[in-house]
């Protein structure tokens, strides 16, 4: 895993396999192959449901066959801040049964193994692992089945930092929850700041131990060291960092916190996380991506992360007649399940909301949304507000959004609606009113043209329109997009676009979501 050019690399392998592999909000991705079939688990934060569950044959094509942990008791999140929460998972498999080890930053479940015999579910309630104070943690097993937790010793209290010891590693008791020792201090990377993401590996008679170091953000970097024995001692290897998009013009930058597997032509592939700008912000947040792996002298060496991303477009259309229309695993709620949230029947033939909580801008908004996964995509919902206040919006935390919302105009007939921007410290509105008791609302993202100067790009442009029963198209408002991104507005996640519920009661008859092929 290098990018010196003196070491060859199988890059002919990444010509059939897509960049992102997973688009739209998928970090901190893991990854195991059994009986030829491939699991991706990746990190969820916030989010209900939580640790989606992707599925490959040929590390091409993959479907969302589920979620890790769907119920609120599972990770506990009600109290969790944004960005906190579901942290890194890695999933393994063992003796009959598939395993995923997480920790809940922010929650009283900590350090949790869930297990299933399928892994599209239903998983366990999970164990906590009681001692084992860190993020990040990976799952391994000795030649004598004894399970290991390997993990990053940031201590945190809450989102507070008590310590962070490097990387650390115990032995554990997988039914009871119980640390059977100390945890020991391991090799902790090249003096790099943050490192995390450990993960273990039993090749040719050494054990490896792959790490990333530099942070999350631009600096980010995957380290190897090997050792004789799954305790080490480790020594790193010549070569580390062993891939960093660092100091490089590359299209995918940040790339790290990576997991190794064996491909599908029978070479190795490095699944990691990594972000892509739209001018010089990522939007969609970070993603998963795939490279390549060489071996030479007993140490790997990876190609840099190529940018390609699937060029057919992608077309979901929900219509809430259909009983089932939830049942589809990419729907998320901000820290409660979709059930506690969102109805289908109280008003037939649509999908209800109610503001219990707040808008989109609340700590626990009242919202229904999936990820957005292309950089140019369009999303619309065709509301009824007569009984309150809501709309369609994009939700990166509750001060980072932007929103349409409807409501009855106030001379008592047609609707007026409003197109919200909101940052920390500016919030923007625009208004208008329309004929009709429904009205669809539609955002709309591009990716930014050509023309500005490399070192002022903009961001995708965010554009907010209002279609009447008519179809008469109003555009209330354009945005620049580099405000609602991973660097501006948060670090961990990405755009979430859905409807939602400000006030009283909110019907949708549908929701629809185009992804532009190439972007």
């Amino acid at each position: 895993m290098s990018d010196r050019e003196d070491v060859p690399t199988p890059k002919e392998l990444l010509v059939d396999l897509p960049n992102p592999l997973i688009p739209g909000f998928n970090p901190d991705p893991s990854c195991v192959l059994v009986d030829g079939t491939y699991y991706m688990v990746t990190s969820s934060f916030e989010y209900l449901p939580a640790l989606p569950v992707y599925r490959s044959t040929d590390f091409v094509s993959w479907e969302h066959i589920g979620n890790v942990a769907p119920r609120e008791e599972q990770v506990r999140l009600a109290r969790t801040p944004s960005n906190a929460g579901v942290w890194a998972p890695t999933i393994r498999y063992h003796e009959g049964l598939f395993h995923v080890i997480v920790t809940v930053t922010a929650s009283p479940r900590g350090c949790v193994v869930f297990t299933a015999a399928d892994p599209a579910g239903p998983w366990s309630d999970g164990v906590s692992l009681d001692g084992i104070h860190g993020i990040d943690p990976d799952l391994a097993w000795d030649e004598h089945g004894t399970a290991y937790v390997t993990f990053s010793g940031l201590h945190l209290d809450g989102v507070r930092v008590v310590s962070n010891r490097g990387i650390l590693q115990a032995r554990v008791d997988l039914v009871t929850g119980r640390v059977l020792e100390e945890p020991r201090e391991l090799w902790s990377g090249t003096g790099l700041v943050a490192p995390e993401a450990p993960h273990l590996y039993h090749r040719d008679g050494q054990w490896y131990l792959l790490i990333a170091e530099g942070g999350t953000g631009h600096g980010h970097s995957v380290s190897i060291a090997r050792g004789p024995g799954i305790e080490g001692p480790f020594e790193g290897a010549p070569h580390n960092p062993v891939l960093s998009a660092s100091g490089t013009a590359r299209p995918v930058q940040c790339t790290g916190h990576a997991d190794l597997v064996r491909g599908p032509h029978g070479e190795d592939l490095l699944v990691l996380l990594g972000t892509r700008a739209a001018g010089r912000t990522s939007p969609l947040g970070r993603e998963t991506y795939v490279t390549t792996v060489k071996w030479a002298d007993g140490w790997p060496y990876a190609a840099p992360v190529p940018l390609a991303p699937r060029t057919e477009p992608l077309d979901e259309h929900f219509t809430f007649t259909d009983p089932a229309a939830l049942a589809d695993p990419g729907w998320l709620a901000v820290g409660r399940a979709l059930e506690s949230v969102a109805s289908l029947g109280r008003r037939p033939g649509c999908l209800t909301l109610s503001a219990g909580s707040g808008g989109i801008d609340a700590f626990r908004p009242d919202f229904l949304g999936r990820r957005q996964r292309h950089v140019t995509s369009v999303v619309e919902t065709r509301i009824a507000p007569a009984d309150g206040r809501g709309g369609l919006g994009i939700r990166l935390e509750e001060e980072s959004t932007i929103a349409l919302i409807a409501e009855r105009a106030p001379a008592g007939s047609g609707i007026r609606v409003t197109a919200r921007a909101a940052l920390p410290t500016l919030v923007s509105t625009w208004s208008t009113e329309v004929a009709g008791d429904e009205v669809v609302l539609r955002i709309a993202t591009e990716a930014p043209g050509e023309g500005r100067a490399p070192w002022l790009p903009s961001g995708d442009t965010i554009r907010l329109d209002v279609v009447d029963a008519a179809g008469v198209e109003t555009r209330l408002a354009e945005c620049d997009g580099r405000f609602w991104s991973v660097e501006t507005a948060v670090p961990f996640t990405g755009r979430v676009t859905g409807m939602f519920a400000e006030h009283g009661t909110v019907h949708f008859a549908d929701f629809s979501y185009h992804g532009v092929g190439g972007t």
